[in-house]
């Protein structure tokens, strides 16, 4: 199976991947037990890839779509110069409907087809890479800055309860949830982190540990039923989640 070239350990910033115009997700159906990613050539794998969570959470979504649009375009294109707007269009359909749900899917195919429709015959790839890597490189920056401003609001060094997966792994990178995590931890700001299991997928034991103990943060997996027996323990000052929208 093609793999991505890495010179250090793969991390959770690395679940959506474009290298050597190629597109790689890192299957979070097999962590934390197996680093490996799926190579998607080609639109129908991308929105495949979405379909059968191997990219999970609505920014990822996103963000892989927009790159499945690059990929779908540089199909068409070299099937006829002339039509190729039209030739992809089964992609498009293909990738909408991988994963309605996911908000940012959407937005992020309105984003592209809205270049697509000012674009003439000339190859459009460059083009369309150029804007899937700015909804990726704007989705990290956000996180980033959601996670300083919500680091802000810790003032106490304590102990935080989180639950599913909200970090780089359902993102762009660095994560919302755990964008805020780790901002308090790079401040001093957090001593120990709860992550549920979150049954039935268990997003919390497979993937937000993952991720914590990668970013070397302490990380303690509780069950779903004892979170409340935690807090009332004392000691945890927060409960930080995603929210969906």
């Amino acid at each position: 199976m093609r793999q991505p070239l890495f010179n250090r350990p793969v991390s959770a910033d690395d679940a959506v991947l474009w290298q050597d115009g190629e597109l790689y997700l890192l299957d979070q159906r097999l962590l934390p037990h197996q680093e490996q990613f799926v190579h998607c050539p080609d639109a129908q794998a991308t929105a495949a890839a979405i379909t059968n969570m191997v990219v999970r959470g609505a920014p990822a979504i996103g963000v892989t779509a927009a790159y499945g649009v690059v990929l779908a375009a540089r199909d068409a294109w070299r099937r006829s110069l002339s039509d190729w707007k039209s030739g992809m269009a089964p992609d498009l359909e293909l990738l909408a409907k991988a994963r309605p749900t996911a908000v940012n899917l959407g937005w992020a195919l309105r984003r592209m087809q809205a270049l697509i429709a000012g674009m003439g015959q000339e190859d459009p790839q460059p083009v369309l890479l150029r804007q899937a890597q700015r909804i990726h490189a704007e989705d990290v920056q956000a996180n980033h800055s959601l996670g300083d401003l919500g680091a802000s609001l810790i003032k106490h060094k304590t102990s935080v309860i989180t639950h599913c997966n909200a970090g780089a792994l359902a993102t762009g990178g660095y994560g919302t949830a755990l964008g805020v995590i780790r901002s308090a931890w790079a401040a001093g700001r957090i001593e120990q982190v709860f992550a549920d299991e979150t049954r039935p997928w268990l997003q919390g034991s497979r993937l937000t540990a993952w991720e914590l103990q990668r970013d070397d943060i302490p990380v303690s997996l509780l069950a779903d039923g004892a979170a409340a027996a935690r807090l009332a323990a004392g000691g945890v000052g927060w409960v930080i989640v995603g929210s969906d929208r």
